[in-house]
């Protein structure tokens, strides 16, 4: 019965550590599952922050861009804000994904390695506790059989002493050994009981040693253990969400940052801005005349140069003492003259509208002078260098800074001019520009006959006139009859195109003072000297269309040519 109970106890110590087994390892391998979850969590977030980086950096404006020539309106700003605070918050999506990998992963990381050593540790006490008692049993139960069978020897061998004894026919030698061999028996018998009573005391000892302290103690440590991993585990999910709270002031900061940009957005401001971009500063027409054409009055017809429905046909009369401008109206599409981009052309931006013009020649006036200011600072501070220099020889030789300060004084020098140049040509075009207190004028020509009053100025000149398409082309008022003949053909509306264009006459003659590259479109090159014929005089933008052969025409800076302009065409006025 006592072999029975005790392997039953064994047994069901031996199903609880093995139970315990299971269990934690389930629970750490539920750790090394969550750790994998925060893991994947912090990828997640590495690859969205890197998405959302790239989609910011795609959507920033390039640089000399048209993109970045927009960020003045006030929208175009707004998004670039957003572009920077998205890039923010991409940032905050990086320390999130920081923060999950220093405080979870590698702390629970480590954590596992150590639970592991553990549970491995504890878990061998128990085997070797478990394997401790059960060698003290069989030691009791050898010692127990030992004893046993000692005394069955040792009755054995008295009933066997008793016999020799009595047997009268027993030598008195054998008894004496018969005695002997019984007495040896029963100390054998003695020592045996004695043994085993010891191994008995021992195994009682540690049975209740292993029954109430090292298997308690076991147990207790892997309870311990198991609620260290839970805590550990809960400690690591409060964190979790820690890290996202973390950030959320600065996410906040970010959406502020973008709602702020938003209400910055001002329609009127960006409107006022487009206004100033574009605006020609050209002057608006004025009124027109009232021309009679009742009985006995010769046909005319007045014709606005900034009419749109100018014909090919039709002709301008420029009024006396000054030169007409060329309009450009709204919505046409300018075909043959210079392109207005803005940032192209010659130096002294004589392709743009005299309003674009000023602004450009301004802002070179102030970056040159923004040049100037540098280099008078590091012409003060070359002089007090040289100054303690010549106070302290040790210190250096201040002839050493002398042809710094040349160099500094030729680069000012030339900056210099360039501003006296720039500044010369912003006057000009200031000079052009109609104040708003001038009243509006309007500039008609006259379609006459051939015995008009030719000694008018402007009668027989060349008439200019503006097409829809924006291209400009003149007339002698010889042909005048014919023209007025052709615009009233139904086939008249039909000649806009380019290709049916008729030779424009030559007005006069031009003298080329400097040298020009006509690089852009519409425009001619120049060598210094060259003579050529003019057809379409400068109108106000600062150009002059010219003709070297019947074929090879285009625009040249008017400050680069001496015009000499025929008598009946302009009172045969010469200008520079």
């Amino acid at each position: 019965m006592m072999e029975e109970r005790m392997g039953d106890c064994w047994s069901y110590t031996k199903d609880q550590f093995d139970n315990l087994e299971k269990h934690t390892q389930s629970g750490i391998e539920f750790v090394e599952r969550y750790t994998k979850f925060v893991k994947e969590r912090s990828e997640i977030e590495i690859n969205y922050a890197k998405q959302i980086r790239n989609l910011s950096k795609k959507y920033q404006p390039k640089k000399n861009s048209r993109e970045e020539e927009e960020n003045k309106y006030t929208s175009c700003r707004a998004f670039l804000s957003t572009l920077n605070e998205l890039n923010d918050y991409a940032g905050q999506h990086e320390v999130i994904a920081e923060n999950l990998t220093s405080q979870i992963i590698a702390e629970l990381s480590r954590y596992l390695t150590e639970l592991k050593a553990e549970r491995k540790s504890h878990f061998h006490d128990g085997r070797k506790a478990q394997q401790h008692i059960e060698s003290s049993w069989k030691q009791l139960e050898a010692s127990k059989r030992r004893f046993e069978r000692d005394c069955k020897e040792a009755d054995r061998a008295q009933q066997y002493f008793e016999r020799m004894d009595a047997d009268i026919n027993v030598t008195k030698a054998d008894v004496e050994k018969a005695r002997q061999q019984a007495q040896m028996r029963h100390q054998m018998a003695a020592d045996s009981k004695t043994e085993y009573s010891n191994f008995l005391t021992k195994f009682n000892q540690e049975q209740n040693e292993h029954y109430h302290t090292l298997i308690p103690n076991i147990f207790q440590k892997l309870q311990e253990m198991e609620e260290r991993r839970i805590e550990r585990v809960g400690m690591s999910m409060k964190t979790y969400a820690e890290v996202d709270r973390e950030v959320l002031p600065i996410v906040g900061k970010c959406l502020d940052g973008m709602t702020k940009a938003a209400e910055s957005i001002e329609p009127k401001t960006d409107s006022k801005q487009v206004v100033e971009s574009y605006k020609s500063g050209f002057e608006p027409p004025g009124e027109v005349e009232f021309e009679d054409y009742g009985p006995g009055q010769s046909m005319k017809r007045t014709v606005s140069e900034t009419s749109l429905s100018n014909s090919r046909g039709e002709a301008k009369e420029r009024p006396s003492g000054g030169k007409s401008k060329g309009k450009l109206w709204p919505f046409i599409k300018n075909k043959n003259k210079l392109s207005l981009k803005l940032g192209s052309g010659p130096e002294d931006f004589s392709h743009l509208p005299p309003e674009q013009r000023r602004k450009k020649l301004q802002a070179k006036i102030d970056d040159f002078n923004k040049d100037i200011q540098k280099e008078m600072d590091q012409k003060d501070a070359l002089t007090k260098m040289k100054g303690v220099y010549e106070k302290n020889p040790q210190m250096g030789d201040p002839a050493s800074v002398d042809p710094r300060l040349v160099e500094i004084a030729m680069n000012i020098e030339k900056i210099q001019s360039e501003v006296q140049k720039f500044e010369g040509w912003l006057a000009e075009v200031e000079g052009r520009l109609p104040s708003k207190s001038d009243p509006p004028r309007r500039q008609s020509g006259l379609y006459e006959t051939q015995n008009s009053n030719s000694t008018t100025v402007g009668n027989n000149c060349a008439q200019d006139r503006e097409s829809p398409d924006g291209s400009y082309t003149e007339e002698q008022s010889s042909e005048t009859q014919v023209k007025v003949a052709i615009a009233n053909t139904p086939e008249f509306d039909d000649e806009f195109d380019d290709g049916d264009e008729e030779t424009l006459p030559t007005i006069g003659t031009c003298k080329a003072i400097y040298q020009f590259e006509g690089h852009n479109e519409g425009t001619i090159s120049v060598t210094e000297g060259e003579l050529l014929y003019v057809i379409e005089e400068d109108k106000g933008d600062g150009w002059t269309r010219v003709r070297r052969n019947e074929e090879e025409e285009g625009y040249v800076p008017t400050s680069y040519v001496e015009v000499f302009l025929e008598p009946n065409a302009k009172g045969a006025m010469t200008y520079i």
